[in-house]
């Protein structure tokens, strides 16, 4: 006599928040499934043309066994109806180039469509086209260049750009970036051997902080800017350029060492010879113990912003009035770096204790045990953050980077593990910075620059 096998099966109820939504139905499915039998049913079920491969998320987990061992490892009974929430699939992140680079490379933004912008421990702003060309190659600091951001300009993109860099030569620096076809027959190059004579032009150096700056950051206006350092402090800056120095020049006599004063002296030589503006800030943000690793503007307004910093604190501003308003102090969590989500009410942190937490901006209480929504583990310390672009279908995702030379996609939906990751310059070397538009992410660090593609999963 044949036995029968006894098929098990499991009550579910799909959800989505993609374009590819199913009417509210129970299934019954098999316990052996896995997430491509599930795909294929949601597929058919959609009568899509072509086929989207989807994730399955329970309870905060992207399903990775059959559904009737994750109901085992959680102790799911057969009768219990499940909630999945199906999410497109992310394709393995694909290289798209490498950038060369002399130096360590601090910083790269990805935020002017068909560029890459780069910031260099060789002082050098370098400007890079989709196809890998090096457009320009521009000395533009007195130290190595430590952040930059690209400020939106009001009257499109035009073929100038405005970037706005942080260096460890005290000073931040606004400046005007030709992107415009140059006639190779009269330009007659750098010293470097690239074409960039005459195509960057340094519109105004920014002082105020006393140590070198860790970041610089724009408001959606353009009209805005945020930088901090090593000093605690927090510069809170205007982005038009003054007609005359608001800044004097530091005398050169008087009390100090000599190296200083002939440092000062080399700095003050080189602006004249390059006829900077010396701007003021329009308010200096003082709360921080120790160094600011970051400072952003909240969501479209430049009024209010975030900073973290080496004091494990995280700190909310009143930036009009110079007030702190919120701070959350952590235990021993020195931070790096810092992203505000888009609903703007939270914000992740990478901290040297190997996290990235998740912290409620609107929490009470000024301690991160209750402020705490998430906490997410790296092998190593995460060095820096990026979320995707405005536009993307996947604003639950931000990438990291980190000290094992791995960039990492995580999914606030699901953290016990990554969504994907790669390894850059075989891993034997850090990332300092990260950027992502578009479905395309720029990786900096120590062994220069890597372009790399991930999938958002926007097939409309």
């Amino acid at each position: 006599m044949a036995s029968t096998l006894e098929v098990v099966s499991h009550p579910v109820v799909f959800t989505t928040q993609t374009s590819y939504p199913l009417p509210t139905h129970k299934f019954m499915i098999p316990a052996s499934w896995r997430r491509y039998q599930l795909s294929q049913l949601v597929n058919k079920a959609l009568t899509l043309v072509k086929p989207v491969p989807f994730d399955f998320l329970i309870r905060g987990e992207i399903l990775r066994t059959t559904l009737g061992e994750w109901c085992a490892e959680n102790s799911v009974g057969e009768e219990e109806t499940l909630e999945i929430e199906y999410i497109e699939s992310v394709m393995p992140p694909q290289k798209m180039s490498s950038l060369p680079h002399e130096d360590w490379v601090s910083s790269i933004s990805c935020k002017q469509p068909g560029y890459f912008i780069t910031g260099s421990y060789d002082s050098h702003l370098r400007v890079f086209d989709y196809s890998q060309s090096l457009i320009l190659s521009s000395s533009i600091h007195d130290g190595p260049i430590t952040s930059l951001t690209v400020v939106p300009r009001p009257n499109g993109e035009g073929e100038t750009a405005l970037v706005a860099t942080a260096s460890y030569d005290l000073s931040a620096r606004l400046t005007s970036v030709d992107l415009s076809p140059y006639d190779t027959d009269k330009d007659t190059g750098a010293d470097d051997g690239t074409h960039s004579h005459g195509r960057t032009h340094t519109l105004a150096s920014l002082h105020l902080h006393t140590a070198p700056l860790t970041s610089i950051s724009t408001d959606n206006s353009g009209s805005h800017l945020l930088t901090t350092s090593h000093d605690g402090l927090i510069g809170f800056w205007d982005t038009s350029i003054p007609t005359k120095d608001e800044v004097p020049l530091e005398p050169l006599g008087g009390a100090g060492d000599r190296k200083k004063r002939r440092k000062v002296a080399k700095e003050d030589e080189d602006e004249r010879a390059q006829k900077l503006v010396r701007k003021a800030p329009v308010t200096v943000l003082k709360s921080h113990t120790g160094r600011v690793s970051k400072a952003l503007f909240v969501g479209e307004s430049d009024k209010e912003a975030v900073s973290a910093g080496f004091d494990s604190t995280i700190r909310s501003w009143d930036v009009e009035n110079g007030v702190c308003t919120r701070t959350i102090t952590a235990s021993s969590k020195p931070f790096l770096d810092i992203a505000i989500t888009p609903s703007t009410n939270t914000v992740l942190a990478a901290s040297t204790d190997r996290t990235v937490t998740q912290y409620d901006l609107r929490s009470s209480d000024s301690t991160s045990l209750s402020a705490t929504i998430t906490s997410i583990m790296h092998p190593t310390t995460p060095s820096c953050i990026a979320l995707p672009s405005s536009d993307s279908q996947n604003q639950n995702q931000f990438v990291t980077g980190a000290y094992d030379g791995t960039v990492r996609l995580w999914d606030l939906r699901s953290i016990k593990s990554p969504v994907a990751s790669f390894t850059v310059w075989d891993g034997k070397k850090k990332v300092l910075g990260v950027d992502w538009r578009g479905g395309v992410v720029g990786v900096a660090g120590e062994g220069g620059v890597e372009v790399w593609r991930i999938n958002e999963g926007d097939r409309t």
